[in-house]
């Protein structure tokens, strides 16, 4: 069950070869004074877990994801208007930031949950003022963290980035993978190739999730 009504999270959890429903819920999503980061889509992934869990009567897993744009100290969310979305890319243009995604994991009945956070550190290209306003106003920003979305092929606003490619899409896989393999859920396929192959992507770090797992 994936706790989450984002076509991007639909699309990567896909790739496992799993067969799952989806149970989007509502929770507040508003970040706490001085939350960091890591302790905000920790939070916020395991209440969707939870509020998810709530309505499932009998047996089930449990997927919940939060993402989060962190540049700096600030939370960048996702813009309420064309407006912010400038304002965000700006900032972001030609910088590093880090993402920060967790994942919590509920098995039901027994309420079981585990959790994992992915960082990665994700480099943006110096895109012009030009590109980025023809981009802000096909309005594909508007439901994005940060206001941008990694895999658009027209803005292409990342280059360089040496991490993991779907936990900026809003699910690391391979944390996933590792985090499920606990409750002895393992994919259906390969799922770094799998990933690799979908997003067109060479990704040098997934050793690295499941060597840390050992």
């Amino acid at each position: 069950m994936l706790a989450s009504n984002s076509p991007r999270r639909k699309q990567l959890l896909s790739l496992a070869g799993w067969t799952f429903s989806v149970l989007p819920v509502d929770v507040d999503e508003r970040p706490m004074q001085g939350e960091s980061g890591d302790k905000y889509v920790l939070r916020l992934a395991e209440s969707k877990a939870r509020a998810s869990a709530a309505l499932i009567a009998g047996e089930a897993v449990v997927i919940a994801a939060d993402t989060c744009v962190v540049d700096g100290e600030e939370l960048l969310g996702k813009p309420v208007d064309q407006s912010e979305a400038e304002s965000m890319l700006r900032r972001l243009r030609g910088k590093v930031h880090q993402v920060y995604s967790a994942l919590a994991v509920m098995c039901m009945p027994e309420g079981a949950l585990f959790t994992d956070l992915c960082v990665t550190d994700v480099p943006m290209r110096d895109y012009s003022d030009r590109e980025m306003l023809q981009y802000i106003a096909s309005g594909d920003p508007l439901d994005k963290a940060g206001a941008y979305a990694i895999q658009h092929a027209g803005f292409h606003p990342v280059e360089g980035m040496q991490g993991c490619f779907a936990n900026v899409m809003g699910l690391p896989l391979c944390h996933l993978q590792r985090t499920l393999q606990r409750l002895g859920i393992s994919p259906r396929v390969d799922l770094p190739a799998a990933c690799q192959s979908e997003l067109d992507y060479r990704c040098p770090v997934f050793h690295q999730v499941f060597d840390s797992a050992q």
